[in-house]
């Protein structure tokens, strides 16, 4: 996802002005920065499922309304407060340097065995629109692998998605 330099200063500004995601921001960007708190591991799961919408440039309403739905169910947080770490999220995702870092976060605040059902919440944002596209599968894998799970049990993960979405 690229992004011309206005937009890029104006989300840096955005940034700025909203502590939460400078917090993360700078963590994110410095390795010897405090460990990440669960607040910060929900922003980073926000925004892997933000970045995945986008990988196909089409990130519609479906899309975003999965989201929402997913970080609502997930953190048990009211419609309100999912929008607003989406909202947040979203931001992030226009200026964040890489995926790896969110992984990563991912990976250290949750355990092994938890992390399949971050694997199924991404698989259904994926499958929310009702079409995959080569560029989400591909980045499905690479997500899947950086955190730890394997390809069998990242397709389980999407049969478990597919079958909660009929």
């Amino acid at each position: 996802m690229t992004a011309d330099n206005s937009s890029l200063q104006l989300s840096r500004l955005e940034i700025k002005q909203n502590p939460m995601l400078t917090s993360l921001f700078k963590k994110l960007t410095n390795s010897n920065e405090t460990p990440l708190s669960t607040s910060d591991t929900s922003l980073a799961l926000a925004v892997l499922m933000v970045r995945i919408a986008r990988s196909d440039d089409d990130y519609d309403s479906v899309e975003i309304d999965q989201i929402d739905t997913v970080i609502s169910q997930h953190f048990k947080l009211s419609a309100t407060d999912a929008k607003q770490i989406r909202t947040q999220a979203e931001e992030l995702e226009k200026v964040a340097p890489d995926t790896v870092r969110f992984t990563r976060t991912i990976k250290d605040g949750v355990p092994f065995e938890d992390r399949v059902g971050i694997v199924k919440a991404l698989w259904s944002v994926v499958l929310a629109d009702g079409a995959r596209d080569e560029n989400e599968d591909g980045f499905m894998r690479l997500v899947a692998n950086l955190l730890g799970v394997n390809d069998r049990d990242s397709a389980f993960a999407r049969q478990e998605a597919q079958a909660a979405q009929s």
